[in-house]
């Protein structure tokens, strides 16, 4: 093992070709598109067109390859029984509305790429490819292999990731760099949750907001029978907010349409944004009886933290539980709620049932759809994570920074004993799910040089 090699002087002499790699793969525009689903294409033909981007560029350039139909696929290099996995994903959120720069093709101004998918996951996933493209090109020997899994699916419901789980197993050990460094060791448990039902409402005629549970909804609508616009102008001074109203007809009547702009953030740090469906259902609380809207304004208006409920709880490690609303649909018939929950290790969930349950039979509203992810943890003191911080450590001399906890989700919670490995670093504001997404070049650079390092100590350990 060779510890003398210069990663980061070797990165910069591949910045050209990873910038110009990473912009191809950043065109082609990879979220979930249930239009062009099909049994080759289970997640719509543009994250299939991602995944054969990224496999056909690793057969050329000489790695072994596998794909998994069109759920996800691996690039591999190195000899011996032990295969250190790093696990990315090539699909990206919806882009949203508000792009300085359009957001799949992408943009360079000031050492920095602009486009969807830019820091989440493909910057990071380009990094990782050519970390592992330097150690084969200097013919770095590793007594195990190192394994980049591609998943297809994770800004949804990993299913690519768990079908590929299924069919070719996991590595025990590995990173997932789809986060921040130095590094996180442990993540939230993820609870997505849906409550509806069925309805007749004689006011409301439609109120929509959001795509995705993971994203703070950045815009709302929602349209009446009734006139309440001065009420509503009223309501956008009152609380600083952007909006509009406007007249329109809904099957030959006039009816009134309100609209609140807000901002988008991630959902594991939903207190950064602003939440415009929250804020229109708090409005139309006060103008209109709906058990869906009553239900939203009357415990989670201005509260992330479920303190309304009296389920709020911090964890010394991990912090706060917190939820964010991330789909609002509902028309005069029925209606439909998505909530996004992060909660820490040693949460009582027991009471948290207990108290959802008799909230929801009080507004009469049911659960329509469940998924969980429990919270992930790894030993700080492993040698995983000293590995990696060390390797972090060389290439930045930054140790004020330590190992940490968030609350997001990572594929490193598919793994025994995996952590999140950057690529965003502790000076940079994170931009993932939001508009204008960028990655800067320079980061990248460090990252991939951060990336060679650890796979070359982890792959000889």
């Amino acid at each position: 093992m060779n510890n003398k090699i210069d990663f980061l002087e070797k990165a910069k002499s591949y910045e050209k070709e990873a910038i110009e790699t990473l912009q191809a793969l950043l065109r082609i525009p990879s979220v979930y598109d249930e239009k062009t689903v099909s049994e080759k294409t289970p997640f719509g033909q543009a994250i299939e067109d991602a995944l054969c981007f990224m496999l056909d560029l690793a057969q050329r350039v000489g790695f072994a390859t596998v794909k998994d139909g069109g759920y996800a696929g691996h690039i591999e290099y190195g000899e011996g029984d032990e295969t250190i996995g790093v696990l990315c994903h090539l699909d990206v959120v919806p882009t949203g509305s508000g792009w300085t720069y359009p957001p799949f093709d992408p943009v360079i101004k000031d050492r920095k790429v602009y486009a969807r998918g830019s820091m989440d996951d493909k910057g990071p996933t380009i990094a990782a490819f050519y970390a592992l493209k330097m150690l084969k090109d200097l013919n770095v020997p590793l007594k195990k292999k190192v394994r980049i899994i591609l998943g297809t699916d994770e800004e949804t419901a990993w299913r690519g990731i768990e079908h590929y789980q299924k069919t070719y197993g996991m590595p025990e050990v590995g990173f997932a760099p789809d986060s921040d460094f130095p590094l996180i060791y442990g993540e939230k448990g993820i609870l997505h949750l849906e409550i509806g039902r069925e309805f007749i409402d004689d006011e409301l005629i439609s109120f929509k907001g959001g795509e995705r549970y993971n994203i703070v909804i950045n815009h709302a609508s929602a349209k009446t029978k009734s006139d309440f616009t001065e009420r509503f102008e009223e309501y956008l001074t009152r609380h600083s907010l952007q909006g509009s109203f406007a007249k329109e007809t809904h099957n030959g009547k006039p009816c009134y349409v309100y609209t609140i702009e807000g901002k988008a953030s991630h959902a594991m740090e939903p207190e950064k944004g602003v939440n415009a469906g929250v804020y229109l259902a708090n409005f139309l609380s006060d103008c209109l009886t709906n058990p869906l809207v009553n239900y939203v304004s009357d415990h989670f208006f201005n509260d992330v933290f479920l303190k309304k409920m009296g389920l709020d709880f911090i964890e010394t490690e991990m912090g706060p539980i917190t939820c964010n609303i991330g789909i609002i649909d509902i028309d005069s018939l029925r209606g439909r709620v998505c909530f996004d929950f992060r909660y820490p290790i040693n949460y009582d969930k027991d009471k948290f049932w207990a108290k959802w349950q008799k909230e929801l039979k009080y507004y009469n509203l049911q659960i329509t759809d469940l998924s969980d992810k429990v919270p992930h943890y790894v030993d700080r003191n492993s040698t995983l994570v000293q590995t990696l911080y060390q390797a972090y450590v060389k290439y930045t001399n930054d140790t004020e920074n330590l190992p940490k906890t968030i609350g997001g989700g990572t594929y490193a919670r598919a793994l025994k004993q995996g952590v999140a490995f950057g690529m965003e670093m502790p000076y940079e504001v994170s931009q993932a799910h939001q508009k204008d997404e960028a990655m800067s070049i320079d980061t990248f650079l460090l990252a991939m040089a951060i990336y060679a390092e650890a796979l070359m100590q982890l792959g000889n350990k």
